[in-house]
């Protein structure tokens, strides 16, 4: 992963046209090879959660998944290329919501996730 998709504070994320997307790397990789990818959650949430910045990720991640022991993967993505809408709801603009599904060509790379051995999230390579 090239330091250039990296992007610590959501200020320098949303400057670049980036978002990260967390998810469980079996589920990418289920979806992926078909171009189209919806979260598990989608149905419930009616939108695909995305942060921008690695600092706020690391944040959700470790508020809403910690205790999920499956192995995650940081999808890096470049929000110009997003088919879908991609709004605001939050007052800071750190959390964009993708309306609508996500589609591959905007995945522009990944990143593994770090895990104590208590699942919490140390950080993404």
């Amino acid at each position: 992963m090239t330091e250039t998709l990296r992007f610590d504070t959501a200020e320098e994320c949303r400057a670049a046209g980036f978002a990260y997307h967390l998810t469980p790397a079996e589920v990418w990789e289920r979806q992926k090879a078909s171009g189209i990818y919806l979260p598990e959650a989608f149905a419930q949430d009616g939108f695909i959660h995305a942060t921008n910045g690695l600092y706020p990720l690391l944040e959700v991640a470790n508020l809403f998944y910690q205790g999920d022991g499956r192995e995650y993967r940081v999808l890096v993505l470049s929000v110009p290329k997003v088919n879908s809408d991609v709004r605001y709801d939050d007052d800071n603009r750190i959390y964009p919501h993708i309306y609508g599904p996500l589609n591959a060509s905007a995945v522009v790379g990944e990143l593994l996730t770090r895990r104590g051995d208590d699942g919490a999230f140390l950080g993404f390579e």
